[in-house]
């Protein structure tokens, strides 16, 4: 059975530009294995609300997408071992 999910996800400005878009195109592939992409929202570099790994902004990406129920935690486990994500949080849209 799909769901649908969004994650939301904070990259590291160090890695440059290329490598954000690679990494970007990286976490949309995943997902699209899988699963289907609805939306892809980058809300470029932002300042965060508090200091991560001595960072004071980040690139946002926002995605809505459709997978199955175990998906998520093969999602998130991808985005915690992947070096240059400072955040992520997939949450679970329909009721």
């Amino acid at each position: 059975m799909t769901r649908k999910y969004e994650l939301m996800y904070i990259l590291n400005p160090v890695l440059g530009e290329e490598a954000i878009t690679a990494l970007s195109e990286r976490v949309q592939s995943l997902i699209e294995s899988t699963g289907t992409v609805e939306n892809v929202d980058a809300w470029g570099k932002k300042r965060l609300a508090y200091e991560i790994n001595d960072q004071r902004e980040g690139y946002y990406y926002l995605i809505n997408f459709s997978a199955d129920a175990d998906f998520p935690k093969e999602l998130e486990r991808n985005l915690k071992i992947t070096d240059g994500v400072m955040r992520y949080m997939v949450i679970r849209t329909d009721d």
